[in-house]
């Protein structure tokens, strides 16, 4: 029983995209590795900009929506 975890930052995200991302990364997984898509389990995990971060700083900062204290 495959499960995958996403995690993406919350600006944008339809709910058309987690659909989309829900079926591609699902066929992937039958494509590559002859797994059941009724097996398989996709998570999407949104995640404010506030709550991530990379080379040392707020996404939120870096995309320019927020400023640093």
């Amino acid at each position: 029983m495959p499960y995958v975890n996403i995690k993406i930052t919350t600006p944008g995200v339809t709910k058309d995209h987690k659909r989309r991302l829900i079926q591609g990364v699902t066929q992937l997984l039958v494509d590559v590795l002859d797994k059941k898509p009724e097996h398989t389990h996709v998570v999407i995990d949104l995640v404010d900009e506030e709550n991530w971060g990379f080379s040392g700083e707020l996404t939120s900062v870096l995309r320019g929506n927020d400023t640093p204290d």
